[in-house]
C-alpha cells in the first residue's frame, strides 16, 4: 500500500505538470496565428488531478466507464501520453487543428474516450442512462456475458446548475439505477463567480431524496493528522466554518497570509496556535490546500471503501488551480499562468528545461513506476471500444391501404416486427416521453413488453378492466419508459446507440416523441449525434397539420434540424410504401461504420452510417397503389423521385414533402388541364438531397467535373424556363434551395409562423400551403408564357 501511494502521487505531480505544460505550450509557444487566446482551463485541470489519478490508476476496471469533465480534459490527455496511448505531436497541437480535442471527443480524439462532453451536464446525465442500457443488455440472454461496469462521470460543481441532470436523478429513481458514480469536483468557483454557501447541503437532500448515497471526501491525509494534534479540532471547526471566497482569496495569497489569518482567529485558544506555529509558510499552506478531493491517497479509499452497486455522489472538495500559482483566484476559470509564473512553477516541480515532454522527467525510479503502471487494471485490455456482429435487415413492407397515415404504418411496420422472430427485432429497444400510446409504440410495447429488472403486472389486466395498453413489466421487455423530460428520451437514445461500442452488443433504438417537441431535447440530440450513437427517432405527429392541438404542438423549423444536423438522416415521407424502403434502408444504415468513402451516384458518405430522424404524420393520405421498382425504391432513399415525370416541354414544377402531398397532386391535377407536361417531384429527404448536392460542387471544385448529384440528375433535364414551386408543412427554406440546383425561378410555400387551432383544411389556406395557394403560384410564374400541351 505504501509503494502504491507513492506511485499514485508521482503520477498525479506528472499529470499536473504534463497538463498545464501542454495548455501553455498551445497559448504561449505555439505560433499565434488567429491573434486569440487558446485556452484549456488551467485551475479547473489542476482541481481535478488528484480525482482523476486516484480513479484511473487505482479504482477503475477495464468494463468500467468515463465521462470526463470537460474542462478536465487536459488531464484525460496527459494520462494518455503517460500510458504511451497519445502522442506527442498531437498533445504538442491541443486545441489546434489535428490535436487532443478541448473537450474529450469519441469521434474526434484517437484515444478511447468513452463518452464526449463538452456541453455541460449532459455527459453526466448520460453516464446514467448508460447504465440502464447496461441493465437492459445484461438482462437479456443474449447479453448475460457481459461484466456489469461502473459508469463514471467527473462533475464540476457549476454543471449542478443544469436542469436536465436533475431529470436524470428522478429517471434514474424510476428505473431502480446502479452501478452509476457521480465525482463532483466541488472547488466551489464557476466561471462568473463562486458558488453560493451551504448550496450543496440542498443538492445533497436532493441526490439522497432518490437513493443516492453520500460520500463526503473533506479533509486530505494532512488535516486529519493535524486534526488528531492537540488543538486540531479547534482549526477543523474554523475550516468548516469559513466561506468559500474566503477559502479562495486565502489559498491564492499564501502562507504568510493564511498564518496571519488563523493566528488572528485562533492564536489565543492555547494549543491550535502551537500547531500553526510548528509549521512553515509553506507547510502550512500545503495543510490548508490539501482538501479531500486534492490527496490522492483519500480518494483512493474513497474509491476503495465503495462495495455495493448503489448509485454513488462522491462531493470531493477541491482547490481551483491547487498546486498552481493561480490556486483560489476567483478569474483563475479561463486564466492561464504567464510566461514568468510558468517559468517559476517549473522549477518548482523541478522539470529540467528540455525536458518538458518527458513522461517519466521528474521521476525517481521510471521502472519502478513502469512495472506500476503496467499492472494498472484499467488500461489492462486495450480494446476500450467492442464491437458486434450486424443484423439483417428482415424484408419490411406494409398492406396497400387505401388511405393511411405515415404514423399508422410506422406502428403497422413495428407490430409486424414484433410478431416476428428476427435478431434485429429483438434487438430493437424502444423509448418515449410518456407519448407511447398517442406516437403508435402501443402494439410493439403489448407483444414486447416494459423493460424493468423486475417484473411487475398491469393492475388492470390483473382486475380485468379492458384496455389496449398492457403494460408488462419483466426483465424480457423491450421497451424503456420514460418521463416527459424530452432530453432524457435523447441521452437514452444515445446510451443505447452506443451500445455496441460500450458492451459490445448492438441495439437497434427506437425512440418516439411529438415533433415540435424535438427541440426540447435539441441540446441532446446534438449530443448523441457528436457521439456517434445510432437510433432512429421518430418526430409525430408534425406540423400544423396537427391542427386542433394549437401552435404549442405544431412543429416549424425540425425539418431545417433535419437537414443541419450532422449525423443524422432525416426523412419526411408521405406515403406509407416509402416509409417501409427507408426503414428497411434505415436498420442496415444505423449499423454501417465504414470509411466514408462516397458513393459516386450521389456522392453521400453512407458507408459510415449514423442516426436516423423520421417526421411523420396523423394525416391519412391515399396511396398510390403498389410500387415496387426500382426508380421509386432507391429514389425514396437519395431523397426523391418522380412521382409525375416531367415532359419535354415543361414549364413547371411542384415539389413537396411529407404531408402535403395531396394538395401538390391536386394542384397538379388543375393545372394539368392546361399544361399538361407539368412535373410532380416527391421529396422525402431534402436532407439527403442537400446533403448529396453540396458535396458534389465540392467534388467538382477538386477538379472532378463529371461529379453529379441526385437532385441534379432530377432536375438537369427541365429546361432552364422551367419554374418550381415547393412546399411542406414546414419552415419553406427547407426546399426553397432547389431552385439554385439548375437556376429555376421558385417559389416557396410553407409554414413560418405559429400555428393555431382549426381543421387542416383551415390552417392549410391559412398558411398557404393549400392546392389552390399553388395553382395561384403556378400561374404567377408561368403569366405570360404560351401553353404547350403534349
Amino acid at each position: 500500500m505504501a509503494d502504491e501511494r507513492a506511485h499514485l502521487k508521482t503520477i498525479e505531480q506528472r499529470l499536473l505538470w504534463l497538463s498545464h505544460w501542454m495548455i501553455h505550450t498551445a497559448n504561449h509557444l505555439r505560433p499565434k496565428v488567429d491573434g486569440i487566446k487558446v485556452g484549456g482551463h488551467q485551475a479547473s485541470s489542476a482541481s481535478m488531478v488528484s480525482i482523476m489519478t486516484a480513479l484511473y490508476f487505482s479504482a477503475l476496471r477495464p468494463e468500467d466507464r468515463v465521462a470526463v469533465k470537460p474542462h478536465a480534459s487536459p488531464v484525460f490527455h496527459a494520462i494518455q501520453y503517460l500510458m504511451g496511448r497519445q502522442t506527442r505531436e498531437r498533445m504538442e497541437a491541443f486545441r489546434g487543428f489535428g490535436g487532443v480535442q478541448s473537450y474529450p471527443s469519441r469521434t474526434k480524439d484517437t484515444e478511447d474516450v468513452d463518452f464526449s462532453t463538452g456541453s455541460v451536464g449532459l455527459g453526466v446525465a448520460m453516464t446514467s442512462f448508460a447504465s440502464i442500457v447496461q441493465d437492459y443488455v445484461t438482462a437479456k440472454p443474449w447479453g448475460r456475458d457481459v461484466p456489469l461496469g461502473r459508469m463514471v462521470a467527473l462533475v464540476g460543481d457549476a454543471e449542478l446548475d443544469e436542469g436536465n441532470v436533475y431529470e436524470a436523478l428522478q429517471e434514474g429513481w424510476k428505473n431502480d439505477l446502479r452501478n452509476c458514480w457521480w465525482i463532483i469536483d466541488y472547488n466551489r468557483q464557476s466561471l462568473d463567480g463562486i458558488v453560493r454557501e451551504g448550496l450543496f447541503d440542498r443538492i445533497e437532500k436532493i441526490f439522497g431524496a432518490f437513493g443516492w448515497e453520500i460520500v463526503r471526501v473533506k479533509y486530505g491525509a494532512l488535516q486529519r493528522a493535524a486534526f488528531a494534534e492537540p488543538g486540531g479540532d479547534k482549526l477543523r471547526a474554523w475550516i468548516d466554518s469559513c466561506s468559500n471566497q474566503d477559502y479562495a482569496a486565502l489559498t491564492f495569497m499564501g502562507g504568510a497570509v493564511w498564518r496571519k489569518r488563523l493566528m488572528d482567529d485562533l492564536g489565543d485558544q492555547g494549543a491550535v496556535a502551537d500547531l500553526i506555529s510548528r509549521r512553515s509558510d509553506a507547510d502550512l499552506s500545503a495543510l490548508m490546500e490539501n482538501l479531500g478531493g486534492n490527496c490522492v491517497e483519500t480518494m483512493a479509499n474513497a474509491f476503495a471503501a465503495v462495495d455495493h452497486d448503489r448509485p454513488t455522489c462522491f462531493l470531493a472538495y477541491t482547490i481551483k488551480g491547487w498546486g498552481t500559482p493561480i490556486a483560489g483566484h476567483k478569474d483563475n476559470h479561463g486564466g492561464l499562468m504567464n510566461k514568468t509564473q510558468m517559468a517559476e512553477w517549473q522549477r518548482h516541480m523541478g522539470v529540467p528545461e528540455g525536458e518538458e515532454w518527458e513522461p517519466f522527467a521528474t521521476v525517481e525510479d521510471p521502472a519502478a513506476l513502469r512495472e506500476f503502471l503496467a499492472d494498472v487494471p484499467f488500461f489492462a485490455d486495450r480494446r476500450r471500444r467492442l464491437s458486434d456482429r450486424k443484423l439483417p435487415s428482415p424484408g419490411i413492407s406494409i398492406a396497400p391501404d387505401r388511405d393511411v397515415s405515415t404514423q399508422t404504418a410506422f406502428g403497422r411496420i413495428l407490430d409486424a416486427l414484433a410478431k416476428g422472430d428476427s435478431d434485429l427485432a429483438d434487438r430493437i429497444v424502444t423509448t418515449s416521453p410518456d407519448v407511447t400510446g398517442t406516437t403508435s409504440l402501443g402494439p410493439w410495447v403489448n407483444r414486447r413488453k416494459l423493460f424493468a429488472r423486475k417484473s411487475m403486472a398491469d393492475g388492470f389486466i390483473e382486475h380485468r378492466i379492458p384496455s389496449t395498453a398492457k403494460w408488462e413489466f419483466s426483465p424480457e421487455g423491450q421497451h424503456i419508459e420514460l418521463g416527459i423530460a424530452e432530453m432524457n428520451l435523447f441521452l437514452t437514445l444515445g446510451a443505447a446507440g452506443l451500445s455496441r461500442s460500450l458492451f459490445g452488443k448492438r441495439l437497434i433504438p427506437i425512440g418516439t416523441v411529438y415533433d415540435p417537441f424535438v427541440h426540447r431535447g435539441l441540446d441532446a440530440l446534438n449530443y448523441a449525434c457528436y457521439q456517434g450513437a445510432r437510433f432512429m427517432i421518430v418526430g409525430t405527429p408534425s406540423g400544423v397539420t396537427l391542427a386542433p392541438e394549437g401552435g404549442a404542438h405544431q412543429s416549424i423549423g425540425t425539418p431545417l434540424t433535419g437537414l443541419a444536423q450532422d449525423g443524422l438522416a432525416s426523412f419526411e415521407p408521405a406515403f406509407g410504401d416509402e416509409l417501409a424502403v427507408i426503414m428497411e434502408w434505415a436498420f442496415d444504415y444505423m449499423q454501417r461504420d465504414g470509411g466514408g468513402d462516397p458513393d459516386e451516384r450521389t456522392w453521400l458518405r453512407d458507408e459510415t452510417g449514423g442516426a436516423v430522424y423520421l417526421r411523420l404524420t396523423t394525416k391519412p393520405l391515399e396511396q398510390p397503389g403498389k410500387r415496387a421498382d426500382d426508380a421509386f425504391r432507391q429514389g425514396a432513399i437519395d431523397g426523391g423521385y418522380w412521382l409525375r415525370p416531367p415532359g419535354p416541354n415543361c414549364d413547371v414544377v411542384i415539389a413537396y414533402q411529407g404531408a402535403v402531398a395531396d394538395e401538390a397532386i391536386a394542384a397538379a391535377g388543375r393545372i394539368a388541364e392546361r399544361r399538361r407536361d407539368i412535373g410532380v417531384l416527391a421529396v422525402t429527404s431534402a436532407d439527403r438531397l442537400n446533403a448529396g448536392w453540396t458535396a458534389a460542387q465540392r467534388e467538382r471544385a477538386r477538379g472532378n467535373a463529371e461529379a453529379k448529384s441526385h437532385v441534379e440528375r432530377l432536375l438537369g433535364g427541365l429546361p432552364r424556363t422551367c419554374s418550381l414551386v415547393t412546399v411542406l408543412d414546414g419552415h419553406p427554406a427547407t426546399l426553397a434551395w432547389l431552385g439554385a440546383v439548375a437556376g429555376h425561378r421558385t417559389i416557396s410555400h410553407g409554414v413560418e409562423h405559429f400555428g393555431q387551432t382549426g381543421t387542416i383544411g383551415d390552417l392549410y389556406r391559412h398558411f398557404r400551403i393549400d392546392r389552390a395557394a399553388l395553382v395561384q403560384s403556378v400561374n404567377e410564374l408561368t403569366a405570360g408564357r404560351p401553353v404547350v400541351c403534349a
